[in-house]
């Protein structure tokens, strides 16, 4: 229904909105109604969640339907009515009003230039701190910074350069930037980013003033080494296309675009801190067999947050909160107390049964394996390696041997010994195997 008046707004699967390039979030407000009784075909949006951006209002469900998430751009809005304070408004939830320009057919204009104006009112049910969501609306609105993306893009289309996109992808994923060693064409720009490094690095103030400018231009930069390697021909040098993949994993996280704050989400911080996370991990769990060490995405987190850093207490309150939605990760506490986060899809099944086909080789049925033969095998680090291979001990699938050298562990024999007959040796099954292997080593 939105579709028929307002923008359709695009969600990840964690429910987060896609932001557009170089559009930051400012402000948070829950259980907001949207109402308009000038356009009959306006939507029916009570008790959503009302995001400011640099460039839009969004407005959000409760729930993750992406139909229904809609999106006001601020340049369509004409005029912001400052809040009435008087008796009634006292025992009245809190309100706010804007003019909004529209086309004769009643869709919200992008530009601002409709032939009519109507009026919008957002009506506040929960807690919100009305007055300071105004102030921020009033900066966004003033700042215009549509206008500026807007000749960024012209100047792009003029050099032929792809544009780059916001901060989460089309499927959910968290979209990350990272300064890519490119050759620029034109001088100017050169130069421009020669300045903005020298600047950036004078000092540490220096540094955080210009981290909004530098996380664009790493993003700029990033995409127009992605858009080069595409069309690069079939036969170029495996060797350089290696160093090009190099350098963007190493640059991965150089910054995140728009990181949750507890100045811009205020009470919905942790819940949206969440959310934000669910889409971060997205592509270290890919890359690392579906499942990663809280602490290791403690630093990778924190560190592609930049100067907005998170206490390891805000990091656990935000995995804790997965439960309560619908994303495809989750935290998970194994035994010895070690805590994962790992894609729902992960199956244990399938780990046992690498383990099992590893620990059944001749040489392992002679020796053992280690952690870190469980790695390799794996593609995981030793120590989560070390975590699956207790579980799997813990399951009846493998025995351990403690020695002065570590842990080693072995397929378990005592499932196929029958207690009646222990002297019996069957010609099939591990155990038969695991005879054959011990008498060619002795």
């Amino acid at each position: 229904m939105a579709r028929n008046c307002l923008q359709a707004a695009e969600l990840t699967t964690s429910g987060r909105p896609v932001l557009l390039p170089t559009e930051i979030e400012c402000s948070l407000l829950s259980a907001v109604d949207l109402e308009c009784e000038d356009l009959p075909n306006f939507p029916h949006l009570k008790s959503g969640l009302l995001i400011l951006t640099t460039h839009r209002l969004l407005w959000l469900p409760e729930s993750t339907a992406a139909s229904s998430a809609s999106a006001i751009p601020l340049a369509a809005i004409t005029h912001i009515f400052s809040a009435k304070k008087s008796i009634k408004s006292m025992f009245a939830s809190p309100r706010l009003r804007f003019q909004l320009s529209v086309s004769p057919d009643g869709r919200v204009s992008d530009s601002g230039s409709g032939s009519r104006s109507v009026v919008v009112t957002v009506v506040i049910r929960g807690k919100g701190d009305l007055d300071a969501f105004l102030n921020k609306l009033w900066d966004s609105w003033r700042g215009r910074a549509w206008e500026i993306v807007h000749e960024q893009a012209g100047s792009d289309v003029a050099s032929g350069s792809g544009s780059s996109s916001g901060m989460y992808t089309r499927e959910g994923a968290v979209r990350m930037v990272g300064v890519s060693g490119i050759l620029r064409k034109e001088q100017e720009m050169w130069e421009s980013t020669d300045k903005s490094l020298q600047d950036a690095f004078q000092d540490l103030n220096a540094l955080m003033s210009k981290a909004k400018e530098m996380v664009m231009l790493a993003e700029k930069m990033r995409q127009k080494l992605l858009s080069g390697s595409t069309s690069q021909p079939s036969a170029e040098n495996d060797e350089e296309l290696g160093s090009k993949q190099e350098m963007q994993d190493w640059l991965l996280s150089v910054g995140i675009i728009s990181p949750v704050t507890k100045e811009s989400a205020g009470a919905m911080y942790h819940q949206q801190l969440s959310r934000q996370l669910a889409d971060f991990v997205r592509l270290p769990l890919e890359r690392s067999g579906g499942m990663m060490n809280l602490i290791d995405i403690y630093c990778l987190f924190n560190r592609a947050r930049g100067t907005e850093l998170i206490s390891p207490e805000d990091l656990l309150q935000a995995c804790s909160l997965w439960e309560k939605f619908d994303v495809p990760v989750m935290l998970r506490k194994f035994d010895s107390g070690v805590m994962v986060i790992q894609n729902k899809s992960h199956s244990d099944e399938e780990v046992f049964g690498r383990i099992k086909t590893l620990v059944t080789k001749p040489d392992a049925l002679r020796t053992g394996i280690s952690a870190s033969d469980a790695a390799i095998t794996l593609g995981i680090a030793p120590g989560m390696a070390k975590e699956h291979l207790l579980t799997a001990e813990s399951k009846g699938l493998l025995c351990r041997d403690i020695s002065p050298d570590g842990f080693r562990f072995y397929v378990n024999l005592f499932p196929e010994i029958d207690p009646n007959d222990m002297f019996s040796v069957k010609d099939y099954g591990i155990y038969s195997t695991w005879l054959r292997a011990a008498c060619a080593s002795g």
